[in-house]
């Protein structure tokens, strides 16, 4: 809102602005306000379609999350990122069992941010373009109707042509639109968020070793760290599992966990080819369980779905008949059939992460390729059968018990 309004004047606009909604039909309703809704909107609003956002929170809020991002996300955008870029992070170290140290450069940097800065900025931008936001308003209900979704909010009920449903992992957006199991690996982390001064800001930091079919990380932010572990595979390991060694890793750095504030969330890893739309409507960002199954990134292919969803929209709004199965073809094709590849590196390296690491990460330029997959330089595709090789080769030696010009894994 401009400066100088009063909270008084500000609830008035909103009110007027509700009132006004009630009988006017957007083009499209985005109910979320993560990284994949603010990109949906955005692009929505710069073609000039009307676009609401509504978001169950006020912004800016906590979002539980390490806030990693490449910058590669910003050939999708024209707009400068600057502003919320807490950390630029040009290494990555990691450890297993604490030991064991791989220090590598990465081939290119990754952006630290934080959630609650991150997203409240890109719904500004798409603000700027004319998408209207209703924060702090919950949705209750929805129906299609002839002339799109009504969806019964905390507020007022508000019509869209189409509907973008971009509400998380835990929001009832999917089911009330049908999607009954969607096909995901539902895992899950732990995370605090410690604010002191920062060691090291340059690099973030990952253990393989503590955490069973997960790993531990730091991300360092300009102000503190994002501390956490998570599990990637699913598993049925209760969530205080995750705490134990998170605790013995934050130790390092100066932290005890026990006097921080402690954030438990699912995540939905991709988990196969499924269907992302039904009649006027699509899902985006982790409602469509469209995180990475092997490093659990959710930033960047959260904002690439939302900018599929944008484009189908568009398409759908100019009379496409089959935009919207265009999208769920799209992100099938150029989402899914890497995941596919990441989904299998995932099973082989945490099912033997000390193998994993030995021969993956240890292993010559493991670590730069490993940054240049979560950067998004390298497709799976393309590292993958080569991973799984050296993987295989790496359990076999393991299972006669090493060999002069191998390591011996630690178990």
């Amino acid at each position: 809102m401009p400066g100088g309004l009063g909270s008084t004047t500000i609830e008035l606009v909103l009110e007027a602005s509700r009132a006004t909604s009630m009988s006017f039909i957007y083009d499209c309703l985005v109910v979320g306000a993560g990284p994949a809704g603010a990109t949906a909107a955005y692009h929505l609003a710069k073609q000039g379609h009307s676009v609401l956002i509504l978001e169950k929170e006020r912004l800016p809020r906590y979002k539980p999350c390490g806030g990693g991002v490449s910058p590669q996300i910003a050939r999708w955008f024209d707009y400068d990122f600057a502003p919320v870029i807490s950390q630029t992070v040009t290494q990555v170290r990691m450890t297993y069992n604490l030991e064991d140290e791989v220090i590598a450069d990465l081939a290119e940097p990754i952006w630290m941010v934080r959630r609650n800065e991150f997203d409240h900025y890109m719904v500004q931008q798409a603000q700027a373009k004319g998408a209207e936001l209703w924060e702090g308003t919950k949705v209750t209900g929805l129906a299609l109707e002839s002339a799109g979704w009504r969806l019964s909010t905390t507020a007022d009920s508000v019509t869209g042509r189409y509907l973008i449903a971009a509400d998380g992992a835990r929001g009832p957006m999917a089911k009330w639109l049908g999607f009954k199991s969607r096909k995901a690996t539902v895992a899950g982390a732990i995370e605090t968020e410690p604010r002191l001064q920062v060691q090291d800001g340059h690099r973030f930091h990952f253990e393989f070793g503590l955490l069973k079919q997960g790993y531990i990380w730091n991300f360092p932010k300009a102000d503190g760290y994002s501390l956490g572990s998570g599990i990637v595979r699913s598993t049925r390991r209760k969530s205080r599992d995750l705490v134990q060694p998170l605790a013995d890793f934050s130790e390092q750095f100066g932290v005890d966990i026990d006097t921080e504030t402690q954030h438990g969330h699912p995540i939905l890893l991709w988990n196969g080819d499924q269907c992302l739309h039904t009649s006027r409507a699509l899902l985006a960002g982790e409602a469509a369980c469209v995180v990475d199954p092997f490093t659990a990134e959710g930033i960047r292919p959260s904002i690439f779905s939302g900018l599929k969803a944008a484009e189908a929209i568009h398409r759908a709004l100019a009379g496409e008949d089959q935009a919207l199965a265009d999208y769920t073809r799209t992100l099938i094709t150029e989402w899914g059939s890497e995941m596919r590849w990441a989904a299998r590196l995932a099973q082989a390296f945490y099912a033997a992460p000390n193998i994993g690491f030995q021969v993956g990460v240890k292993n010559p330029g493991g670590a730069r390729t490993m940054g240049k997959i979560f950067s998004g330089e390298l497709r799976y595709s393309e590292v993958v059968t080569r991973g799984l090789r050296r993987l295989s080769q790496g359990a076999i030696a393991h299972t006669l018990g090493g060999n002069s010009n191998h390591p011996n894994p630690q178990t």
